[in-house]
């Protein structure tokens, strides 16, 4: 048996604690550092950064943080791998070898193409398109010997799964293997929103102002232990880990190019301090098809948010918002979305003038620059002499800003040829593997017996139940857990669609699916079109709906009293 691999985390994205490499190279033992700078928004930027400078399109923080840790990676023997290339891979390998010779640390560096499809016919306005690749490449380069290996769009979790499938020897049809890593690499993907980050019972975690970067000890058998290094902040726990685990998946096939994970088979335990272990992953097969994230530009937006103070709060939203859209209509073109939204934050008798104050919030989007820019603007502070009493925006309005759209599609896994490139420049074409046929039956899971009849409380969910939320392109996720068995024979029966959609109005009309995972003790739900045209449109106050999740919690219902 082979000493398990230990990975570790040191970015969840791009902007994350730049001081994490340092700290996740000089905190305890590590074989591989990964680092993921990438997510659907990212792409965009990334896309408008390649348009200014052909030799940009990949994380420029990632260089910088390398000027340091390339020399302590290679004196500790850690190697390096990161999907910081975003569109330009071969750049940042080519910046990392002359950057190496510059500070005097020679290092192997390789990189993974492959993912970039923006030439293949996607229609007009496409500014990226780039295939979610597998571990394979990373694999490939790793095992030719590279010190640090740099991808283009991967699959967060490859960044974990292909060395270990490299460390391992594990072939492709090692599904079961193979998942478990995916599973440990999705905990850890997100840096340290698996050791008390963003956690829904923070408070009960102790000093969680600076957590620590994650570990995953992967096993030859695919099993891992969450932990990470001694004395730095946070916590991991099941709890902590569990929340990872349901941020952005859907149902209980968690598919990925190289395999796909049952997130239904997942078991945790406590087993020391800050060690949460993972095992029972089954795999199956990859799906055939490879998901493409395609991002182009969707028009021009702007934004101005009115406050409004006091007394007569319906009245005084009424009045400017007839007032403006009269002004639109007398505009030479009216912005083709005009939206209106009013955040009743106001308290009545309030003692702080913020706290006697609502948010009426007013967006535009256009195709055209000038519908949204001027003619909105002008409009709204125009009336800053002539409307309801105590007028004041939070910012002065602007003349529009550009935004984007995320949209997802499908090509055949055959048709994208990847290539890992080492340091010496030898292109290695990493073969399409058929998937073996045949899957694991997904049995309806089986419910609790629930709770005896007995006495409630009127109270928030979250007294009981945890929450993490999160995006995909327009979809939101919300997983639900709870820690006692008891508390999951309520929580499997009163959670359900429909009561989601009564806790949540804003869902009420749209698609949601409910997934079970007793092994959790959790109930997963995808939201279908939430979020619009992804992120990048801000389609909603909680454009990635990060805090959909802590919305749900503070959702009052009767919970029986013998769970308070």
């Amino acid at each position: 048996m082979r000493e398990p691999l230990r990975i570790g985390n040191a970015s969840g994205f791009y902007g994350d604690r730049f001081e994490a490499v340092r700290e996740m190279l000089t905190g305890g033992a590590l074989d591989v550092l990964t680092g993921d700078y990438l997510a659907e928004l990212t792409m965009l930027i990334l896309g408008r950064d390649r348009l200014k400078d052909p030799r940009w399109g990949y994380a420029k923080t990632f260089l910088r943080q390398m000027e340091e840790g390339l020399g302590l990676a290679v004196e500790r023997g850690v190697r390096i791998v990161t999907n910081a290339g975003g569109l330009n891979p071969a750049g940042l390998a080519c910046a990392l070898r002359e950057l190496g010779e510059r500070v005097g640390v020679p290092v192997r560096v390789a990189h993974v193409e492959g993912d970039d499809l923006v030439g293949r016919g996607w229609g007009e306005g496409v500014l990226t398109a780039n295939a979610y690749l597998g571990g394979a490449g990373i694999a490939e380069c790793l095992r030719a010997g590279a010190d640090v290996v740099v991808t283009g769009r991967v699959t967060d979790a490859a960044l974990v799964s292909g060395p270990a499938a490299a460390h391992f020897g594990w072939a492709a049809d090692d599904y079961d293997r193979l998942a478990g890593a995916v599973v440990a690499g999705h905990v850890v993907e997100c840096g340290t929103q698996a050791t008390g980050g963003n956690y829904a019972f923070f408070r009960e975690l102790g000093d969680v102002r600076r957590p620590g970067f994650p570990v995953a000890e992967i096993h030859a058998d695919g099993s891992a232990v969450i932990t990470k290094h001694p004395g730095s902040g946070g916590a991991v726990s099941v709890g902590t880990v569990t929340a990872q685990l349901l941020y952005e998946t859907g149902g209980a096939r968690y598919l990925g190019p190289d395999v796909t994970a049952r997130l239904d088979t997942v078991r945790l335990a406590e087993v020391g301090p800050d060690r949460v272990r993972i095992d029972g992953v089954r795999g199956e097969a990859p799906p055939a098809t490879l998901k493409v994230g395609l991002t182009r530009m969707g028009g021009w937006r702007n934004e101005v948010v009115f406050v409004l103070t006091g007394l007569d709060i319906d009245a005084k939203a009424a009045l400017v918002r007839g007032q403006v859209e009269d002004a639109l209509g007398r505009v030479k073109r009216r912005p083709r979305e005009v939206r209106w939204s009013l955040a009743r934050t106001g308290r009545a008798d309030a003692g702080v003038q913020e706290e006697a104050s609502a948010l009426l919030r007013l967006v535009v989007r256009d195709p055209d620059p000038e519908a949204v820019g001027r003619a909105v603007s002008g409009a709204a502070i125009e009336l800053a002499l002539a409307s309801y009493p105590g007028f004041h925006v939070t910012a002065p309005p602007g003349k529009g800003a550009p935004y984007g759209v995320f949209e997802a599609a499908y090509v055949a896994a055959e048709d994208v040829r990847q290539v890992a490139v080492r340091d010496d420049g030898e292109r290695v074409e990493v073969p399409h593997v058929p998937p073996v046929v045949g899957e694991l039956e997904v049995v309806a899971a089986e419910l609790p017996v629930p709770l005896p009849d007995g006495p409630t409380r009127r109270v928030p969910l979250g007294i009981v139940a945890g929450a993490r939320s999160g995006d995909k392109g327009g979809a939101a996720n919300v997983g639900v857990w709870v820690r006692t068995e008891d508390a999951w024979r309520w929580l499997a029966h009163e959670l359900t669609v429909e009561r989601v959609r009564q806790l949540l109005p804003e869902v009420a009309e749209l698609e949601v699916q409910r997934t079970v995972l007793p092994n959790l003790r959790a109930v997963n739900f995808t939201v279908e079109g939430l979020l619009g045209e992804g992120v990048a449109a801000q389609a909603r106050f909680d454009p990635q709906a990060k805090a959909l999740g802590e919305w749900l919690r503070s959702r009052h219902v009767e919970i029986p009293e013998v769970l308070l």
